[in-house]
């Protein structure tokens, strides 16, 4: 193994270990609605509000990257994400406390996740940085499933506030572990240059196009990743389960679908770097969008149809990330990258905020209409919210393809 990969791998388990917090309150979700008497749009809220905060914090210590230490803000976001989160074990007993504490643990990752990008993109060339950052943001899903599965584990059996203390420990030995990762680390410097940091981002009609097709990328993924654990807490119900065995089992569900999106981004992102990013971008966008149109309506049918749909959606969904974040280390000027970074940060993310709530306003919005008789529609209606996000990709990238910057991508691969 060469020293490059074993350190992409280490990087990889740290970002593994900081994700443990990343959604595990998307696995107690019915349970705490329940607790708190929250409707959807305000159970919706709360997972909004950790993007919010990772937008106030993104794109701050983003743009500090090029001018501050990446291993300090990484270090210290980790460290703050996960004593958030340990104060929402600790100290969270209704809504205003939970939008208060799970905003803060947001803040913290957007220390780690931008950053972390900004490292590979430093250490690999253009022709091997499709499959480095693949492989980086596969260790985010599989985080993302493990936080998940681990919450839902934990909570079924000691409950919830003992699974997101465990989840913390887990953030505190990645920061422990990354010491290893920022060994001998110097940070890269790069020639000053003439444009300023508003010129290279929003003057730069490429990179914004590959920003909003990463908006749209998010305001799907988050759409459904948010709602996937009580999507199928709702269909193991409906089937005759009780709430506290449904929720475990749900959990474990919607880790298995987020987690195998690890093997569509590692795959992804190699062959982007063979076929492009924007044509790699666009097929997959218009595949997930197709199931994000469809996967609603299995709240219909027998929860295993849905799990096995879902694992295809899952595939999808967040298959192309790694794309967009390479795409834009090609499309910007080197010392303006965690700028830009910054910037996709402050606009994706913000996407990904606002899509979570408004699927749980479609949710509320829906219940009990059934204009089709016994056939439930407030799901089908749900997810399209999110499908919006993926019919809306494909577009922009068609529009970027126009651009003569494109031809930087991928050796002039489109």
């Amino acid at each position: 193994m060469s020293p490059k990969t074993r350190w992409l791998l280490t990087l990889c388990l740290v970002q593994l270990f900081i994700m443990m917090v990343f959604i595990n309150y998307s696995a107690v979700l019915p349970v705490l609605k329940e607790e708190w008497g929250m409707n959807n749009t305000m159970a919706g809220s709360i997972l909004s509000v950790y993007q919010l905060g990772y937008i106030a914090s993104g794109v701050i210590l983003s743009v500090l990257t090029d001018r501050l230490n990446t291993r300090n803000i990484f270090i210290a976001s980790a460290l703050w994400s996960a004593t958030a989160n340990l104060l929402f074990a600790l100290y969270a007993d209704d809504y205003t406390s939970a939008m208060i504490l799970r905003a803060l643990t947001g803040i913290g990752m957007g220390g780690t996740y931008m950053p972390g990008i900004k490292l590979v993109a430093e250490r690999f060339g253009p022709g091997e940085r499709g499959r480095a950052i693949g492989i980086f943001v596969g260790s985010l899903m599989l985080g993302a499933s493990l936080s998940l599965a681990v919450t839902g584990w934990l909570s079924s059996a000691f409950g919830w506030r003992t699974a997101f203390l465990v989840c913390s420990l887990f953030v505190y030995l990645g920061a422990a572990i990354s010491m290893l990762v920022f060994r001998g680390y110097r940070p890269t410097l790069h020639p000053k240059v003439q444009k300023s940091v508003a010129a290279e981002t929003l003057g730069n009609k490429s990179a914004l196009l590959m920003i909003m097709g990463y908006a749209s990328h998010m305001w799907e993924m988050y759409g459904m990743r948010g709602w996937i654990a009580p999507f199928f807490t709702a269909s193991l119900i409906s089937h005759g389960m009780a709430r506290g065995a449904a929720s475990g089992w749900a959990a474990t569900a919607a880790a298995l679908v987020i987690g195998i999106g690890a093997l569509g981004t590692a795959l992804t992102g190699s062959l982007s770097d063979r076929l492009g990013r924007t044509r790699t971008i666009s097929v997959v966008m218009a595949a997930s969008a197709c199931c994000s149109f469809g996967f609603g309506w299995l709240i219909n049918c027998h929860p295993a149809y849905a799990i096995g749909f879902g694992l295809v959606y899952g595939f999808l969904v967040s298959a192309e990330s790694p794309v967009f974040s390479t795409a834009l280390t090609e499309l910007v000027t080197p010392a303006y990258l965690g700028a830009a970074m910054g910037m996709q940060s402050l606009i994706g993310y913000s996407f990904g905020m606002v899509s979570p709530t408004l699927f749980g306003w479609a949710l509320d919005l829906a219940h009990d209409w059934r204009p089709l008789g016994e056939f439930s529609v407030d799901w089908g209606i749900a997810f399209a919210t999110a499908g919006l996000g993926g019919v809306a990709g494909p577009v922009f990238m068609y529009l970027l393809r126009r651009q003569p910057e494109s031809e930087k991508m991928a050796g002039g691969k489109k």
